[in-house]
């Protein structure tokens, strides 16, 4: 029974959900890390929120780690990186508090235009100072939204609501998605330029931190008014102080700050500001639905492998689980076989995908195949990091699909270019679930994968099969299965016997002695 650690609060819904899907649960908040790294060790899958720290020696502590899922969408507190270099699938709950934080940016924005939080200051302090507050319509304005995913979609239909007119900035919005949620594209500089009201609804990223900074404040109209509720370190907080203060900007809300918890700030105590602390997903569906989301998610991958909001491995439904599982055995064997006769620096690696094979999840099963790949040289390779490591090494990966064009209803050839060769490499499932190696290096053969091979490669010539099996029956090593191929009668010819058993260097050094043989080498799979 795989056991999950709850190291930040959830809803209780979140252990029954563990429970009822067959995993052991412990709930286990607020730990400092020292008391963390004691414990981690035990858990196949951590759920967090924002205040346990992932970090790169939590995750090198963590020996059966599987997957980190994060109950909300930021994962800062995730060393993405090292998780990822150590095979650990990192998810999160992006939809879980969506309409939350949207509604929330729309109620800043509200709050904004008619000064609400002064104007209540005020009131209940018996002042009665109604000229004093004189707000702005949202009707007919322009809002701008930095940023157009699910959130900042949810916004523009909001607004859309309010008759607001929205432009949005977004290097990923295509013109169709635009059409769709009735919003005008724009460049930033443009964007800048006309919004009354430009609403922040983007990652923190090393292109996006504090895209609002002192030279984009100078390009945004003069009283326009700005929304961050999306992440800290967006916008430059000293120079949207002086841009309050000088006028030249009517107002912000902010509900994220660069440094929280944001004891002291620079924004606090101006009238023109509205603060909220990190609101933007405290709603009680909110946090009822990510600890819901983030249970069901990691309950899934470690029972049945469904990935789900993971962002470094591709999402597999619980469905397309069953029906890729044995494709991503095959893709990875097939990358092992090629990698373990594969002795010089790899240059490229190319990945066909016929038929049935063509339809599934491509990009998890090339990671598959370049895990399987690199794995015999790099024993700490894994699926989850085997692309990153490959970029690293300059291998140049590629992927073709094509329909069925052969005896087989589905087919992958992993096909590897080293600086003196290029060798392919393909095999298929049958309908017994089971991967079948069908070609090597242009010559058919028909070879289940079995624990322990022996690769050999030889002339086609009489009297070979009866001295290799005589070799290896005085030497004690027990055939479970034979398989021959040739590229025609007389030439290349390769055979793949299965044993009972590692055969040993001694053995393999004898094979290669043997007349009419030209290689041969002990696989493992």
């Amino acid at each position: 029974m795989p056991k999950v650690l709850i190291a930040d609060k959830l809803s209780p819904a979140a252990v029954s959900i563990f429970k009822v899907r067959g995993v052991e649960v412990d709930v286990k908040t607020g730990l400092p890390k020292e008391e963390l790294l004691k414990i981690v060790d035990q858990y196949d899958g951590i759920a967090i929120r924002s205040a346990t720290k992932i970090t790169k020696d939590v995750i090198a502590a963590a020996k059966k780690l599987k997957v980190v899922g994060r109950a909300g969408i930021g994962v800062d507190n995730v060393d993405i990186p090292a998780a990822t270099a150590a095979g650990v699938i990192v998810m999160n709950t992006p939809f879980g508090n969506s309409i939350t934080t949207a509604e929330h940016a729309i109620s800043l924005m509200m709050a904004l235009a008619r000064e609400i939080p002064a104007a209540n200051a005020s009131t209940h302090a018996g002042k009665w100072e109604k000229n004093r507050f004189m707000g702005v319509e949202l009707y007919g304005k322009t809002l701008g939204l930095i940023g157009c995913g699910n959130i900042g979609g949810i916004v523009a239909d909001r607004a859309k609501g309010l008759k607001m007119h929205v432009i949005a900035y977004d290097p990923y919005l295509s013109a169709e998605r635009a059409a769709e949620l009735g919003v005008e594209k724009a460049e930033l500089d443009d964007l800048l330029s006309r919004a009354d009201f430009i609403s922040l609804h983007t990652p923190k990223t090393a292109e996006t931190k504090n895209i609002i900074s002192a030279a984009a404040i100078a390009k945004m109209k003069k009283g326009a008014r700005l929304i961050n509720c999306a992440r800290g370190g967006l916008v430059d907080e000293v120079a949207l102080k002086a841009a309050l203060d000088s006028g030249h900007l009517a107002g912000a809300a902010v509900d994220v700050f660069e440094t929280e918890p944001a004891k002291e700030s620079v924004l606090f105590g101006n009238e023109k500001v509205v603060c909220t602390p990190h609101l933007g997903a405290s709603t009680e569906e909110a946090q009822e639905n990510v600890a819901l989301q983030v249970a069901e998610q990691i309950s899934d991958y470690l029972i049945t492998g469904a990935i789900v909001n993971a962002l470094n491995m591709p999402s597999i439904t619980a469905q397309e689980a069953q029906l890729v599982k044995p494709w991503i055995s095959l893709a990875e064997k097939l990358g092992a076989f090629a990698g373990q006769l594969t002795e010089n620096e790899i240059l490229a690696v190319e990945i066909l995908y016929e038929g049935t094979a063509a339809t599934l999840n491509q990009r998890a099963l090339t990671q598959a195949a370049l895990a399987g790949l690199l794995k015999s040289h790099l024993p700490d390779v894994n699926m989850v990091n085997a692309p990153v490591v490959a970029k690293e090494r300059g291998i140049k990966v590629s992927e073709t699909r094509q329909d069925q064009r052969g005896i087989y209803e589905g087919y992958i050839q992993v096909k590897v270019t080293t600086p003196d060769m290029t060798r392919g490499i393909a095999g298929t499932v049958f309908s017994d679930g089971h991967p079948r190696l069908i070609q090597v290096k242009d010559i058919k053969l028909d070879a289940e994968f079995a624990p322990n091979m022996i690769y050999v490669t030889n002339e086609d010539k009489p009297g070979f099969i009866g001295r290799l099996g005589t070799m290896l029956g005085e030497s004690k090593v027990n055939i479970a299965n034979f398989t021959l191929g040739r590229s025609a009668p007389g030439e290349d010819s390769i055979a793949l016997v299965q044993v009972d058993g590692d055969p040993g260097d001694d053995v393999i050094a004898a094979i290669r002695k043997l007349p009419l043989v030209r290689g041969a080498k002990a696989l493992k799979f």
